[in-house]
């Protein structure tokens, strides 16, 4: 895969900042000329990370949230990451309908909805240093 273009974001995170990192992410993957489909399924996934770290990652605490987008010949990367608490059982966390907050009426689909609209997640963390989840996207050729 050849290299385009890439860029990195840094925001705090404060839920609002949810919106404006979906609509960066999109905005930078639409030189790619994505179907409508295929910006969709990236600002649901780039929503459903950006969600994860602020609510899960810092627990509504003050923290950075950040997105490192990289564009290629084939498709879009997407790394989401925070410095937060970390995930204790990733294989857990994956799976559909578990959440550490049904408190908070969570309803434990982030990861699943991820890797239901990229054709590829890879979420690395590490108890106390945070969690960074990669995401790649295919952008078909007209």
């Amino acid at each position: 895969m050849q290299l385009i273009n890439e860029m990195k974001l840094e925001f705090m995170s404060k839920s609002n900042n949810e919106a404006f990192g979906r609509i960066v992410a999109a905005a930078f993957a639409s030189q790619l000329d994505p179907t409508v489909e295929e910006l969709a399924d990236i600002k649901t996934a780039v929503s459903e990370a950006v969600t994860n770290a602020i609510i899960h990652g810092y627990e509504n605490e003050s923290g950075i949230v950040k997105m490192h987008c990289r564009l290629y010949d084939e498709g879009v990367e997407i790394i989401v990451s925070d410095n937060g608490k970390g995930i204790e059982d990733v294989e857990l966390a994956r799976q559909p309908l578990y959440t550490s907050k049904p408190d908070m009426e969570r309803s434990g689909m982030g990861f699943t909805v991820m890797e239901s609209f990229m054709d590829g997640v890879e979420i690395f963390s590490e108890i106390n240093a945070g969690t960074t989840v990669t995401m790649f996207k295919k952008i078909k050729k007209a």
